[in-house]
């Protein structure tokens, strides 16, 4: 039995352990790490903390810290089949396919129907070029899960890499027959009809390719292609534009983009696409030779000359060269430099045999005949990217789903500022208790939290301390109640925040200031746990916070930030009738609102009206939202 010390320990470290896992949910990466460091002081012999300070520095893209911390876990715990798998991400990010393999091999030791280690295990032999491995490997999937496309264009992937383009095909056509909304599937189909110079039909694989995968910038790219093929310039041009705004440093797009400037005349923006390219590949003289084109067109010929000058010396039978520079020495009254130019060609002219050379419209990216400086690049060879399978990809709040509104607004002193959406929650006693100095930062009210500093850190807990040892003589002081409060939530101390704000509403009755932040910092923690609570517990506490919002709403009638967090709370609760409603009362009250209309969206949506859904959407966008447009995008073929 343990003694009441020993519970309190237990107790304690549980706790420590809770608000680390809550800061790791919220993205407080370096709090997260402070907390899991007591705990492994307090406990070495656990394994859990070191497995979630592993999950911290991953997110931190520190891997090789994360490996070493994965060690400890799976030296204290082998039989956690998740310690496997983050050690093998860890892995994969340092390029360490073999050992990355081993891991998820462990892991399905464990879990023999772990789907996502087993498509890791595809990627990994692909990556070590063990082609019938991964063959074989998807065999056993297509096993377990046959009625699934992924096996399928993975089937299609390996295929190619193998050189079998007729059986890649046929896998791609399986995965399109059991799945017409797979966007990879389309992607393989657009390679294999760009392949055959069927354009028109590519162009059509890849627009439904791109409804489904908007976020993939190589789809705009390939398009691109298909629709200069179809002299469809202005179309090529918007779809490089689009591939620039997700990779604005992409070097095909870049290029090729610049290339179809010069055709249409926008010679000036040709030549900043050609800097670039320049920038990346200073010694690219096939993009050399082209700004130089441009630079005669705009009459910077000095400019030109220089360009042309670099490329002859690189390739000095480029007769066009000197055929372009004798014509623009001419132009500045450089005869004698022209005419030497002139000669040269002459001379070639008369050595070579006679026959006619046809320019080609494209090129690959590893080619670099300075002849064919006109045409447009493309990839060597059709390259998929490897997506590894992983419950710890991209920001762990958003791992559910994409089709849910922003984020409640909070109560806090660290807000990260958005350069589109310039929306400001007004709250009148936030203003007034931020003037009356009380406490030791500006509070904000915001749907866009920072995450805090070490140093910050330090100074909430510092502040616990003070505060509960001014509390522990006015212990119903609301002020102070208040402060400490904010300090725990800060933190990620939600429980005991709760408690403060317990104690503050029973002494002083319902204020709304404390049944806001109770409110927050109560969805704070069913945020966290929402993916392993019991559902009925999720959901009377989902019910507790809509009721302190609206009790706060009762009191402050005009606030549209309130019936926003409302409607965001009962789409947790799959309550979208409702949660219609609140956002409409949320717009009603500010009709500039972009938060609400984006979350009116979803519950729409989700709701099954998809029409109107859009249709805020776009109203949310037009507002600075400009998230709402990727859901324009996915939802748009789905219109009712």
């Amino acid at each position: 039995m343990l003694s009441s010390l020993s519970l309190l320990a237990q107790i304690n470290t549980d706790r420590v352990l809770l608000m680390g896992r809550n800061a790791l949910y919220y993205e407080d990466y370096v709090l997260a790490i402070q907390r899991f460091n007591m705990v492994i002081n307090a406990k070495p012999w656990l394994g859990e903390p070191y497995f979630y300070r592993a999950l911290a520095k991953y997110y931190l893209e520190d891997y090789q810290g994360a490996e070493i911390d994965c060690n400890n876990a799976v030296e204290r715990n082998p039989y956690a089949l998740n310690h496997y798998v983050l050690r093998a991400l860890c892995r994969i990010n340092q390029n360490r396919y073999a050992l990355a393999e081993e891991d998820y091999q462990k892991a399905i030791s464990i879990n023999p129907l772990d789907h996502n280690s087993w498509h890791n295990i595809v990627l990994c032999q692909i990556e070590l070029k063990e082609y019938e491995r991964a063959d074989s490997s998807l065999d056993v999937m297509l096993h377990h899960w046959g009625k699934e496309t992924e096996q399928y264009t993975m089937k299609a992937q390996v295929s190619l890499l193998r050189t079998d383009t007729v059986q890649a095909e046929k896998w791609t056509d399986r995965a399109l027959e059991l799945d017409e909304y797979d966007g990879r599937a389309w992607s393989l189909k657009a390679m294999f009809q760009g392949n055959r110079k069927e354009y028109k039909e590519a162009e059509a694989s890849l627009d439904k390719a791109i409804m489904q995968m908007p976020r993939m910038a190589g789809l705009y790219v390939n398009r691109a292609l298909a629709r200069y093929n179809q002299d469809n310039l202005r179309g090529a041009m918007s779809d490089y534009d689009a591939c620039l705004d997700l990779e604005p440093r992409n070097y095909i797009a870049h290029y090729n983009r610049g290339l179809l400037r010069a055709q249409v005349g926008e010679d000036n923006l040709a030549i900043e696409d050609f800097n670039f390219v320049l920038e990346l590949e200073p010694d690219n003289t096939i993009a050399l030779y082209n700004r130089a084109l441009l630079l005669d067109n705009i009459g910077d010929y000095k400019g030109a000359i220089r360009d042309i000058s670099a490329v002859i010396k690189d390739y000095p039978e480029f007769w066009d060269g000197y055929r372009q520079r004798a014509a623009i020495k001419r132009k500045i009254g450089d005869i004698n430099g022209a005419e030497r130019d002139e000669f040269k060609v002459l001379q070639a002219r008369l050595d070579a045999a006679a026959g006619k050379k046809y320019p080609v419209r494209t090129r690959k990216k590893s080619e670099h005949n300075i002849e064919d400086y006109a045409a447009l690049v493309e990839e060597d060879e059709h390259e998929e990217e490897n997506e590894y399978v992983s419950e710890y990809r991209g920001k762990v709040q958003n791992r559910q789903t994409e089709l849910r509104p922003d984020p409640i607004y909070s109560l806090t002193y660290y807000r990260k500022l958005s350069e589109t959406n310039t929306y400001i929650a007004y709250l009148q006693e936030l203003e007034t208790l931020n003037n009356r100095h009380l406490l030791p930062l500006q509070l904000y009210l915001t749907d866009s939290e920072a995450p805090m500093t070490a140093k910050q850190t330090e100074a909430h807990q510092a502040s616990i301390t003070s505060l509960s040892e001014e509390l522990d003589k006015k212990p119903n002081d609301k002020d102070l109640l208040l402060r400490r409060a904010l300090d725990y939530y800060h933190i990620r101390d939600f429980e005991n925040a709760v408690a403060d704000m317990d104690a503050l509403i029973l002494e002083n009755g319902p204020e709304p200031m404390a049944l806001i932040l109770r409110a927050q910092c109560r969805f704070a923690q069913l945020e966290v746990s929402r993916t392993t609570a019991n559902a009925s517990d999720l959901r009377l506490g989902y019910l507790m916070v809509v009721q302190d919002y609206n009790k706060a709403s009762d009191l402050l009638p005009d606030a549209p930030f309130l019936y926003y967090n409302i409607g965001c709370v009962q789409v947790q609760l799959a309550d979208y009738l409702a949660a219609q409603k609140s956002f409409s009362r949320a717009i009603e009250l500010d009709s500039h609102f972009p938060n609400a209309y984006y979350g009116r969206g979803v519950a729409y949506i989700l709701g099954g009206q998809t029409k109107q859904g859009l249709s805020d959407l776009s109203q949310a966008g037009e507002l600075g939202l400009y998230t709402a447009y990727n859901l324009i995008k996915k939802y748009s073929q789905t219109k009712k």
